[in-house]
Protein backbone atom coordinates (compact mmCIF):
# COMPACT_ATOMS: atom_id res chain seq x y z
CA UNK A 1 0.00 0.00 0.00
CA UNK A 2 0.86 3.38 -1.03
CA UNK A 3 1.97 6.47 1.74
CA UNK A 4 0.45 9.52 1.35
CA UNK A 5 3.39 12.36 1.15
CA UNK A 6 3.04 16.05 2.00
CA UNK A 7 5.86 17.90 0.88
CA UNK A 8 5.39 21.52 2.81
CA UNK A 9 7.88 24.55 1.92
CA UNK A 10 9.08 28.14 1.64
CA UNK A 11 10.71 29.56 -1.23
CA UNK A 12 11.16 33.45 -1.43
CA UNK A 13 13.13 33.22 -4.88
CA UNK A 14 12.68 29.46 -6.43
CA UNK A 15 15.52 27.28 -4.84
CA UNK A 16 13.61 25.81 -2.06
CA UNK A 17 10.77 25.31 -4.27
CA UNK A 18 12.69 23.12 -6.71
CA UNK A 19 14.19 20.90 -4.17
CA UNK A 20 10.50 20.04 -3.23
CA UNK A 21 9.79 19.54 -7.03
CA UNK A 22 12.61 16.76 -6.56
CA UNK A 23 11.44 15.29 -3.44
CA UNK A 24 7.73 15.28 -4.08
CA UNK A 25 9.13 13.02 -7.71
CA UNK A 26 11.31 11.11 -5.58
CA UNK A 27 8.46 10.02 -3.50
CA UNK A 28 5.82 9.60 -6.25
CA UNK A 29 8.96 7.26 -7.79
CA UNK A 30 8.00 5.12 -5.20
CA UNK A 31 4.58 5.33 -5.70
CA UNK A 32 3.32 7.88 -2.82
CA UNK A 33 0.64 10.20 -3.37
CA UNK A 34 1.92 13.68 -2.91
CA UNK A 35 0.94 16.94 -2.37
CA UNK A 36 3.24 19.82 -2.49
CA UNK A 37 2.34 22.40 -1.16
CA UNK A 38 3.95 26.14 -0.05
CA UNK A 39 3.36 27.97 3.01
CA UNK A 40 1.92 31.45 3.11
CA UNK A 41 4.02 34.50 2.34
CA UNK A 42 4.30 36.79 5.24
CA UNK A 43 6.66 39.87 3.67
CA UNK A 44 4.95 42.79 2.33
CA UNK A 45 4.43 43.64 -0.95
CA UNK A 46 6.67 46.29 -1.50
CA UNK A 47 9.74 44.46 0.15
CA UNK A 48 8.77 40.99 -2.26
CA UNK A 49 8.44 43.75 -5.38
CA UNK A 50 12.14 45.20 -4.63
CA UNK A 51 13.64 41.49 -5.32
CA UNK A 52 12.92 40.55 -9.01
CA UNK A 53 13.38 37.17 -8.57
CA UNK A 54 11.13 36.98 -5.43
CA UNK A 55 8.40 38.87 -7.56
CA UNK A 56 9.07 36.56 -10.39
CA UNK A 57 8.75 33.06 -8.22
CA UNK A 58 6.09 34.63 -6.34
CA UNK A 59 3.60 34.99 -9.87
CA UNK A 60 5.20 31.57 -10.86
CA UNK A 61 4.12 29.48 -8.23
CA UNK A 62 0.73 31.47 -7.68
CA UNK A 63 -1.32 28.42 -8.42
CA UNK A 64 0.55 26.36 -5.75
CA UNK A 65 -2.16 25.78 -3.23
CA UNK A 66 -1.03 26.70 0.69
CA UNK A 67 -0.40 24.12 3.04
CA UNK A 68 -3.11 23.52 5.42
CA UNK A 69 -3.81 21.42 8.65
CA UNK A 70 -5.46 18.90 6.78
CA UNK A 71 -2.77 18.29 4.29
CA UNK A 72 -0.44 17.23 7.92
CA UNK A 73 -3.48 14.99 8.81
CA UNK A 74 -3.92 13.49 5.59
CA UNK A 75 0.27 12.80 5.15
CA UNK A 76 1.72 8.68 6.69
CA UNK A 77 5.08 10.94 5.67
CA UNK A 78 6.02 14.90 6.18
CA UNK A 79 8.36 16.49 4.74
CA UNK A 80 9.51 20.37 5.07
CA UNK A 81 11.64 22.54 3.54
CA UNK A 82 13.16 26.23 4.03
CA UNK A 83 15.63 28.53 3.31
CA UNK A 84 17.97 29.35 6.13
CA UNK A 85 17.38 32.78 8.21
CA UNK A 86 20.35 32.90 10.41
CA UNK A 87 20.55 29.01 10.80
CA UNK A 88 16.91 28.87 11.85
CA UNK A 89 13.85 27.83 9.02
CA UNK A 90 12.32 31.02 7.36
CA UNK A 91 9.72 32.63 9.54
CA UNK A 92 7.17 31.75 7.10
CA UNK A 93 7.57 28.05 8.06
CA UNK A 94 7.64 28.86 11.24
CA UNK A 95 4.74 30.26 11.43
CA UNK A 96 2.63 27.68 9.70
CA UNK A 97 4.56 25.16 12.45
CA UNK A 98 3.01 27.48 15.42
CA UNK A 99 -0.55 26.95 13.73
CA UNK A 100 -0.59 23.27 14.92
CA UNK A 101 -1.36 22.84 18.09
CA UNK A 102 -4.24 21.37 17.79
CA UNK A 103 -3.16 18.43 16.16
CA UNK A 104 -0.42 18.20 18.57
CA UNK A 105 -2.73 18.20 21.01
CA UNK A 106 -4.74 15.08 20.20
CA UNK A 107 -2.08 13.19 19.35
CA UNK A 108 -2.70 13.29 15.48
CA UNK A 109 1.17 14.05 14.30
CA UNK A 110 2.72 11.04 16.53
CA UNK A 111 4.14 8.04 14.53
CA UNK A 112 4.12 10.12 11.26
CA UNK A 113 7.16 9.64 9.08
CA UNK A 114 9.14 13.01 9.13
CA UNK A 115 11.99 14.52 7.15
CA UNK A 116 13.36 18.19 6.38
CA UNK A 117 15.28 19.86 3.30
CA UNK A 118 16.75 23.28 3.44
CA UNK A 119 18.84 25.72 1.19
CA UNK A 120 21.58 28.40 2.03
CA UNK A 121 22.98 31.73 0.67
CA UNK A 122 26.36 30.38 1.85
CA UNK A 123 28.58 28.12 2.19
CA UNK A 124 28.89 28.00 5.61
CA UNK A 125 25.17 29.53 6.02
CA UNK A 126 23.40 27.20 8.51
CA UNK A 127 22.61 24.28 6.27
CA UNK A 128 22.46 21.48 9.62
CA UNK A 129 21.76 23.63 12.59
CA UNK A 130 18.10 24.65 10.27
CA UNK A 131 17.63 20.89 9.51
CA UNK A 132 18.41 20.27 13.13
CA UNK A 133 15.68 22.85 13.75
CA UNK A 134 12.96 21.62 11.88
CA UNK A 135 13.57 18.11 13.20
CA UNK A 136 12.76 19.67 16.99
CA UNK A 137 9.54 20.33 15.72
CA UNK A 138 9.27 16.23 15.16
CA UNK A 139 10.32 15.22 18.37
CA UNK A 140 7.59 17.37 19.75
CA UNK A 141 4.91 15.97 17.39
CA UNK A 142 6.21 12.13 18.32
CA UNK A 143 7.32 11.55 14.77
CA UNK A 144 9.74 8.87 13.48
CA UNK A 145 12.71 11.02 11.77
CA UNK A 146 14.00 9.86 8.51
CA UNK A 147 17.13 11.61 7.50
CA UNK A 148 18.91 10.21 3.80
CA UNK A 149 21.86 9.04 5.76
CA UNK A 150 24.47 8.16 3.48
CA UNK A 151 21.70 5.50 2.48
CA UNK A 152 22.90 6.18 -1.49
CA UNK A 153 26.48 7.54 -2.90
CA UNK A 154 24.86 10.14 -3.95
CA UNK A 155 24.80 11.21 -0.30
CA UNK A 156 28.99 11.32 -0.48
CA UNK A 157 28.71 14.12 -2.85
CA UNK A 158 25.67 16.68 -1.80
CA UNK A 159 27.67 16.54 1.42
CA UNK A 160 24.95 16.04 3.94
CA UNK A 161 23.25 13.37 5.75
CA UNK A 162 20.97 15.42 7.79
CA UNK A 163 18.85 16.29 4.55
CA UNK A 164 19.23 17.76 1.52
CA UNK A 165 20.59 21.43 1.05
CA UNK A 166 22.07 23.30 -1.98
CA UNK A 167 24.15 26.62 -1.42
CA UNK A 168 22.62 29.04 -4.21
CA UNK A 169 25.51 31.54 -3.89
CA UNK A 170 23.36 34.39 -2.39
CA UNK A 171 20.42 33.36 -4.49
CA UNK A 172 22.77 33.44 -8.49
CA UNK A 173 22.55 29.34 -8.57
CA UNK A 174 19.87 27.35 -9.04
CA UNK A 175 20.06 23.64 -7.85
CA UNK A 176 22.72 21.68 -9.43
CA UNK A 177 22.12 17.91 -10.91
CA UNK A 178 23.68 16.89 -7.65
CA UNK A 179 21.18 18.50 -4.99
CA UNK A 180 18.06 17.62 -7.15
CA UNK A 181 19.49 14.06 -7.80
CA UNK A 182 20.03 13.89 -3.44
CA UNK A 183 16.31 15.65 -2.78
CA UNK A 184 15.08 12.40 -5.30
CA UNK A 185 16.85 9.94 -3.59
CA UNK A 186 15.52 11.55 0.12
CA UNK A 187 11.87 11.77 -1.12
CA UNK A 188 11.77 7.91 -2.30
CA UNK A 189 13.74 6.92 0.94
CA UNK A 190 10.74 8.85 2.92
CA UNK A 191 7.96 7.05 0.87
CA UNK A 192 9.68 3.70 1.02
CA UNK A 193 9.72 4.12 4.96
CA UNK A 194 6.30 5.15 5.16
CA UNK A 195 5.27 2.52 3.29
CA UNK A 196 6.39 -0.01 5.36
CA UNK A 197 4.36 1.54 8.17
CA UNK A 198 1.40 1.99 6.32
CA UNK A 199 1.73 -1.74 5.73
CA UNK A 200 1.82 -2.56 9.41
Amino acid sequence: MAANVAVIYYSATGTTYALAQSLAEGAQSAGAEVRIRKVRELAPAEAIAQNPAWAAHVAATQDVAEATLDDLEWADAIIFGAPTRYGLPAAQLKQFLDTTGSLWAQGKLVNKIASSFTSVATKHGGHETTLVALNNTFYHWGCIIVPPGYADPVQFASGTPYGTSFISNNGTLAPDETALNAALFQGKRVAEIAARFVQG
